[in-house]
């Protein structure tokens, strides 16, 4: 088997493989699942689960082929000497005063901001204090069938009108994937949670009117298309609960303590070190 066909197949199993899994092995250097996840988390700046469902395939086989490539020719530079050379050796050194520096600052910086403590009552007061940060707006869960002509719409409306319950759910999901052109299409039509303004405005006003178990009773129409809609669950608006958000208020606190700590001790290095 090839490399291209070895990256391909790999790519086939997904997520099914262990992240200490190796994909492929490039003159017996192995490159696992969780070296191209890593790869891609720096490359998305951590943000590769927002990437669209129908692009991360490709996306993970461009990473892995770059990693193979990169081991191709850092393997080339061991067998040429450039490893050996004055010019590598140089730039080495010099990478390797640039990361110690780079490295004992974030170790420095660390042991500092583990030194600060934030109390249960003052976690409890900001809380208290700013509750509106912690409001929840009002959200739906639903599920869409995307067609091109309304009377293609109406027809699958038609089709589901007379079921109810798990029946309904069902056979929207078996509807969705066979006959929506929405990229959710596969995923049985599902758009997950969202709240009001974040979809169009036509399927907005729609589907938060809706009842929860239903199905619009004629198609919406957008700039898309013609939807049918199912409404999965509703939440009403709400405040988190302190026990949920106590973590995320501690760090905020934390980092402000830190600041301020931070200041201090650097107009306290300043004043006895020698800056001409």
């Amino acid at each position: 088997m090839n490399i291209a066909t070895k990256i391909v197949t790999t790519l086939l199993l997904g997520s099914a493989l262990l992240s200490g899994q190796t994909l492929v092995t490039v003159n017996g250097t192995a490159i696992s699942q969780a070296d191209v996840d890593t790869a891609l988390m720096n490359a998305t700046q951590g943000r590769f689960n927002e990437v669209p469902v129908e692009k991360q395939a490709e996306f993970r086989k461009q990473v892995l082929q770059q990693l193979v490539a990169k081991e191709l020719v850092y393997g080339d530079a061991e067998k040429t000497g450039i490893l050996k050379s004055k010019e590598f050796k140089d730039e080495y050194k010099k990478v390797q005063e640039r990361v110690k520096k780079e490295l004992a600052i974030q170790v420095w910086q660390k042991k500092e901001l583990d030194k600060v403590k934030v109390s249960d009552k003052e976690l409890k007061s900001y809380y208290d204090k700013n509750k509106e940060e912690f409001d929840e707006k009002e959200s739906v869960h639903a599920r869409h069938i995307l067609v091109k002509e309304e009377s293609e719409a109406n027809a699958i409306i038609g089709e589901l009108k007379s079921l109810k319950g798990s029946v309904l759910k069902d056979k929207f999901i078996e509807l969705a994937k066979s006959k929506s052109t929405g990229p959710s299409g596969p995923k049985g039509g599902d758009l997950g949670y969202f709240t009001q303004g974040q979809m169009v405005p036509e399927f907005n006003d729609e589907v938060f009117s809706m009842k929860v178990g239903t199905v619009t009773p004629s198609a919406v129409k957008t700039q898309f298309g013609y939807h049918v809609i199912y409404l999965e669950d509703k939440k009403a608006k709400a405040v988190r609960a302190f026990t949920e958000v106590k973590s995320f208020i501690e760090e905020r606190l934390k980092m402000e303590k830190f600041k301020t700590i931070m200041k201090t001790k650097m107009e306290a290095l300043q004043k006895t070190a020698t800056i001409k």
